[in-house]
């Protein structure tokens, strides 16, 4: 596991064994900004919002909706899963809160202390519930009216068996109609997956260094 350095200055880590990081060479939190908040959690628009995310990873994304959810007053509650936690002395590394500034630092770091499996008030309008599990075979029967959905787990071709049906299937269950579900992928195999499992698709310009992105709105499932 290797901490390196992005191009806009903020780090990622490096997985020798999947030869994978976890967010883009072209900029960490130019991509996590621009996939995750912009096309996701600032398109849905509502007033209080209830984000679910695949992957909790280094926690940039979190860091990046919390100080998004104080900026704009937007009550959040966020709940993330992840099967295998960083360990502390790599997260300390890492240096998205000190690139932001000095709250935001604080804020990283009370996010990645605080306890998983239990929700904590992080900000005045940010909740965290940090689950440790498998999404694969976690019990999701009480998340549900999720209004974003972030699905930041590895690429289909590093992790195939969180790409498929059965996933799609839980996270189309827990999200509420109208609700948002945004992705850094564009495989046509993803798309046509998350389609049948009653989301609106659409393929959107990507970030630096790719094309295109997913974004898909909840259909109503009664109609």
């Amino acid at each position: 596991m290797q901490i390196i350095k992005t191009s806009d200055g903020s780090q990622t880590i490096y997985l020798p064994e999947l030869n994978e990081q976890y967010h883009s060479l072209n900029g960490a939190v130019t991509e996590s900004e621009y996939v995750y908040i912009e096309k996701g959690y600032l398109y849905q628009q509502s007033r209080n919002q209830k984000v679910f995310e695949v992957g909790f990873g280094t926690g940039l994304n979190c860091l990046l909706t919390a100080l998004q959810a104080k900026k704009s007053g937007i009550r959040t509650k966020y709940i993330a899963i992840e099967k295998f936690p960083l360990e502390k002395i790599i997260t300390d590394q890492l240096n998205y809160g000190r690139q932001i500034s000095e709250n935001a630092q604080i804020i990283f770091e009370k996010i990645h202390s605080c306890l998983w499996n239990t929700e904590v008030q992080i900000t005045e309008y940010f909740s965290l519930i940090k689950i440790e599990g498998d999404l694969l075979n976690f019990n999701l029967k009480n998340i549900d009216n999720c209004t974003v959905v972030y699905f930041d787990a590895f690429g289909p071709d590093k992790q195939p068996e969180m790409w498929t049906p059965l996933i799609f299937s839980k996270i189309s269950e827990l999200s509420s109609v109208g609700g948002v579900f945004v992705t850094y992928s564009a495989k046509g195999e993803v798309r046509r997956q998350l389609t049948a499992s009653g989301f609106d698709m659409e393929r959107l310009p990507g970030p630096p260094g790719k094309k295109e992105m997913l974004r898909g709105i909840k259909k109503d499932s009664k109609i």
